[in-house]
């Protein structure tokens, strides 16, 4: 099923942790939905923007995936209050270059640009999410410290 012009419901559920532990993720009408949202309003404008692939690491995940990869399952990756996120790279592009468009060019709900190294184009990834219903424009970098995981703002 075709999300938006260069992006399938396939690529935004894959998951070779819910093959290989035989997960359902398989979401809703209404999430499907929002993951279309999610290519038209986010993916698509930033692929036709730079005009590369824009390959997606983590989109869709059940509930049930979620536990499995010690995720939240209040995360917008499995919501189904009007929002979805996914986790995304386009190689050959700096990832902080493809954060720092998407948060300007797009109507994006939170923006984490994670475990980005400076001076390493490829070290990292983009998160995006998009909520139908509201948007935080939120921008945040995820890093790790003490052997967790943290967030902060942000800052031009």
């Amino acid at each position: 099923m075709k999300l938006s012009s260069n992006f399938s419901l396939e690529e935004l559920i894959k998951s070779q942790v819910a093959e290989r532990k035989g997960i359902n993720n398989n979401p809703s009408p209404a999430q499907i939905e929002n993951l279309k949202l999610l290519c038209e309003n986010i993916l698509q404008p930033c692929r036709d923007h730079f005009g590369k692939v824009l390959t997606v690491s983590s989109g869709f995940r059940s509930a049930e995936l979620c536990i499995a990869i010690g995720s939240s399952v209040e995360s917008q990756h499995c919501a189904d209050d009007g929002s979805s996120a996914c986790d995304f790279e386009l190689f050959g592009i700096d990832n902080k270059e493809v954060a720092d468009w998407v948060y300007k060019n797009t109507s994006v709900d939170q923006l984490i640009l994670e475990f980005y190294k400076e001076g390493q184009p490829n070290s990292g990834w983009v998160h995006a999410s998009y909520n139908k219903n509201e948007s935080r424009k939120q921008y945040l970098i995820a890093y790790r410290e003490d052997g967790r995981t943290k967030y902060k703002p942000k800052l031009d």
